[in-house]
């Protein structure tokens, strides 16, 4: 099983909602005048040097920020499937509804425990045995190798 960290469960829905961001910055990337840009040149023409400024679009910006972006969004990406699949290979089916409903729609385990007609203390026990479980499986893997 892949090693998953609480801290990496609950990043889950920050980084999904990063991952909207970056896709409507690229997608609007450069509109406006964001990337308009300006710099001085010397013009010679006269024989000697006399400033000007040109005003244009900045593609080395644009390229820059595409890479950055994209960078970004690709590892998100990786990280959020990670979590997804990880959920999903949970083999009892009512620990992975709560681990779903829990760490991948955000609802609360009050929420939850109305859904699966459980208390929320027994919401909170599932998340807490399961992971010390894992956790356990992890170090006595680690011991192992």
């Amino acid at each position: 099983m892949v090693v998953m960290e609480r801290e990496q469960l609950e990043r889950y829905l920050s980084q999904k909602e990063e991952i909207r961001e970056l896709r409507y910055k690229l997608e609007h990337l450069g509109e406006g005048d964001s990337l308009i840009g300006n710099s001085t040149i010397f013009d010679y023409s006269t024989g000697y040097p006399k400033p000007q400024a040109v005003v244009g679009y900045d593609y080395n910006k644009e390229w820059r920020l595409r890479e950055r972006y994209e960078t970004r969004l690709e590892k998100l990406q990786v990280d959020c499937e990670e979590t997804e699949q990880w959920i999903e290979a949970i083999p009892d089916s009512q620990t992975r509804r709560i681990f779903r409903m829990y760490y991948l729609e955000g609802e609360t385990q009050q929420k939850i425990g109305k859904k699966l007609h459980l208390d929320q203390s027994s919401v909170s026990r599932k998340i807490e045995n399961f992971l010390k479980l894992h956790s356990m499986h992890k170090i006595h893997n680690y011991n192992n190798t």
